[in-house]
């Protein structure tokens, strides 16, 4: 039987402290990928554990006086799923935590766990690409700030450093000039306890014309991690967006693309998909942006 070391901080002071001081200690929060892996026999359980849902100062959501938008690590998908400032302002990002596991998982799962698991497929990880969010960190040596875009670096590695604490995904507020939608789909074989096969998340802006002054577009399950199309966004950039564009704009987004094949899917089945995911992602946003 192993010996298990188990730490529960009660604030975040507490937490950091023991993080400098405990080599090898893993953080958990909601648990839930942590155990599926156990179970499956992916990654046995830690021998060192460090459980933060006491950490209050890591739980809720809070506006800022510009706009933008604090999301503590310890938020469940849940909370964002429901959430009237996200659903209303970060559509893509309420898109995407209705789709993580059940509504148990979402009860449970936090916004931290699966950023800092940095999966491929991981739901977040598009829209908060398009969204152009960066991440909090706390360790015993205080506190900075990464962009989301070079946080995750592969599958299941991030550019944090032992000791490191997420706190919090911080969204940078979205006013401005025209109107804004965005939207996250992704291709799926259930309904419901699945991962994506390919995602798509897209955030678009247009002025009084429909003319389309701001776009972004980003991929799940493509590449060894969620990545920008930056050829699709640069088509459809300062132009009236009508089909034929959008077509060729998201047949274009198939250069951002690495995919693998593995047992979910060939790497040339995610190939074709892509386009598809891209144009009905964008059609979406392309609609939530127009007045109702």
């Amino acid at each position: 039987m192993i010996d298990r070391t188990y730490f529960e901080p009660a604030d975040l002071e507490q937490a950091r402290s023991m993080l400098a001081g405990a080599e090898g200690l893993r953080i958990v929060a909601g648990g839930t990928d942590l155990v599926v892996a156990a179970r499956s026999g992916k990654a046995p359980l830690p021998e060192r554990l460090m459980a933060i849902h006491r950490v209050k100062e890591l739980i809720g959501l809070d506006s800022d006086a510009g706009g933008g938008l604090r999301i503590g690590a310890l938020t469940t998908h849940g909370d964002l799923e429901t959430s009237a400032a996200v659903t209303q302002t970060w559509t893509a990002l309420s898109d995407a935590s209705a789709l993580v596991g059940s509504p148990a998982t979402r009860h449970v799962g936090t916004v931290g766990g699966n950023v800092c698991n940095a999966s491929p497929a991981m739901e977040l990880g598009s829209p908060l690409l398009v969204f152009e969010a960066s991440i909090e960190l706390a360790s015993g040596g205080g506190f900075r700030s990464v962009p989301f875009s070079s946080f995750v670096t592969g599958p299941g590695r991030t550019s944090a450093q032992p000791g490191d604490l997420m706190t919090a995904v911080v969204l940078p507020p979205l006013q401005g000039p025209g109107r804004v939608g965005s939207a996250y789909i992704r291709l799926e074989y259930r309904l419901a306890m699945e991962i994506a096969i390919v995602g798509a998340a897209a955030m678009v802006r247009l002025d009084e014309t429909d003319r389309c002054i701001d776009v972004r577009v980003a991929l799940t399950a493509v590449a060894p991690t969620c990545v920008r199309a930056a050829q699709t966004e640069e088509m459809l950039r300062g132009e009236t967006i009508d089909p034929g564009l959008l077509e060729r704009a998201a047949s274009a987004a198939t250069a951002s693309a690495s995919p693998i094949d593995d047992v979910r899917a060939s790497a040339d089945y995610r190939r074709a998909m892509v386009p598809v995911l891209v144009r009905r992602a964008l059609t979406r946003a392309l609609d939530r942006a127009k007045p109702n």
